[in-house]
């Protein structure tokens, strides 16, 4: 709000020199007051409007409207992040684009790395001890004959899962099972969720400072041109 303050009293300064001028010039008197009040009837008027836009002033019907509808507000701000941004459709064309561009939405990489290939040859062992091929296995040394098949054995499977994950078919029936529409209906319910948690937590000031914040840059401005429009004007009744 700081460069509105500034150029609305820069405005309303200027304006009352004008005026102070009209007094005191030699010529043209009448024509200088007229632009100098014209100018600063214009300038305090757009002030005072946008001052009430924030602030409630007693006796004034519909000032501090941004406050006193903040409820209207909050519900303004969710229907716009809702139905602007984060849609069903938005979020469903995103993530097919990921799909389709080569996106991994499921990095499976790390999943490889973390299965305990030993644990899967223990199992096979386990297995081939408890069928009929045990008995003859045990005539060879048992579980520990296969032992020297454990390094190839596991090195083989995690290339085999692998290569697996990686080819067409695997991809193809991971892309079915990942529903686009149904995980983007999901994310914005979420979306949605913490929307509603944020919006219950502000209060009729913080949704005055929000919107000042967003519109105060140019508030200024609008007390500059009705300073100099009201000028204008000023000099059109002084002439006529």
């Amino acid at each position: 709000m700081k460069k509105y303050l500034n150029k609305s009293l820069l405005t309303n300064a200027l304006s009352a020199l004008i005026i102070v001028v009209g007094y005191v010039c030699p010529v043209q008197q009448e024509l200088v007051k007229s632009i100098g009040f014209f100018a600063l009837s214009g300038a305090i008027t757009n002030w005072l409007a946008i001052y009430m836009l924030f602030e409630k002033v007693p006796y004034l019907y519909g000032s501090g409207v941004i406050p006193e509808r903040f409820e209207e507000f909050k519900q303004s701000i969710k229907r716009l992040m809702m139905e602007q941004f984060f849609t069903e459709r938005n979020i469903g064309q995103f993530i097919e684009n990921e799909e389709k561009q080569g996106g991994k939405l499921l990095n499976l990489e790390p999943l490889l790395n973390a299965v305990n290939y030993d644990k899967i040859y223990d199992g096979l062992v386990s297995s081939i001890m408890e069928s009929s091929f045990g008995g003859m296995l045990l005539m060879m040394g048992g579980a520990e004959a296969l032992t020297p098949l454990k390094e190839p054995f596991s090195a083989k499977m995690r290339d085999t899962l692998t290569e697996m994950v990686h080819s067409e078919v695997f991809n193809t029936a991971l892309q079915q099972g990942l529903d686009a529409h149904k995980i983007s209906a999901d994310i914005v319910n979420k979306i949605e969720s913490v929307i509603d948690k944020r919006l219950s937590e502000l209060t009729p000031q913080l949704v005055k400072e929000m919107v000042q914040s967003i519109i105060s840059e140019h508030l200024g401005w609008l007390v500059v041109w009705g300073g100099v429009f009201g000028g204008l004007l000023g000099a059109l009744f002084g002439f006529a």
